[in-house]
């Protein structure tokens, strides 16, 4: 008698490089993306999500799991705790970034421990975020399919053309392995510019 064989077949998934031309987004992207998110139901909550989670590089766990507790208003910092076993920092809040929060705060009904919060105060979920910057790209007419991590991406491709050293934007992203950190000054327009000066 001969065996039985059960063959599954899985769908093929295609390759991010067929699906999007690149894995960032540029800060006039990022500006649009916010204000879009602006235009949604639960704007300025949607709109300070983009802001704060491409400022910090932010990973959607990190962004969802971001705690009142965590930003200290008085001085205007962000302590930043990393998770995959990342290094925890404390990073600067700008003037809009810092409005933004203090104006979240206020509105946020009922209060949470939590900063980005669902309409029933339960804590914002990473899947309700990939959601809301999907439907978000979309709306702002992206010419790719836009995800939470390209904002983590689009904080690292501004901090190496800014110039900003590997080894800061390492530890401002908290890298463990800088080899994770190099791919943003590979790709950067200004790593050769001043070659031949």
């Amino acid at each position: 008698m001969p065996a039985i064989v059960k063959r599954t077949v899985m769908p093929i998934r295609r390759k991010n490089a067929e699906l999007r031309t690149r894995e960032y987004l540029t800060d006039d992207e990022v500006q649009i993306l916010i204000d879009v998110a602006k235009a949604n139901r639960y704007g300025h909550r949607d709109g300070t999500m983009i802001l704060v989670a491409y400022r910090h590089g932010l990973r959607a766990s990190e962004l969802t799991d971001l705690r009142w507790d965590q930003i200290e208003f008085s001085s205007a910092n962000l302590h930043v705790r990393r998770v995959k076993q990342g290094t925890p920092s404390t990073h600067p809040i700008l003037g809009d970034e810092l409005r933004a929060l203090r104006k979240l705060q206020r509105e946020q009904q009922p209060r949470s421990p939590f900063v980005f919060t669902s309409e029933r105060g339960t804590p914002f979920t990473t899947a309700g975020f990939a959601r809301m910057i999907e439907r978000t790209g979309a709306a702002a007419r992206l010419q790719f399919k836009a995800h939470p991590h390209m904002l983590r991406h689009a904080c690292g491709y501004t901090l190496a053309n800014k110039g900003h050293d590997t080894r800061a934007v390492q530890a401002y992203l908290g890298h463990k392995n800088i080899q994770h950190t190099v791919r943003y000054t590979e790709m950067s327009p200004t790593r050769f510019k001043n070659f031949w000066r």
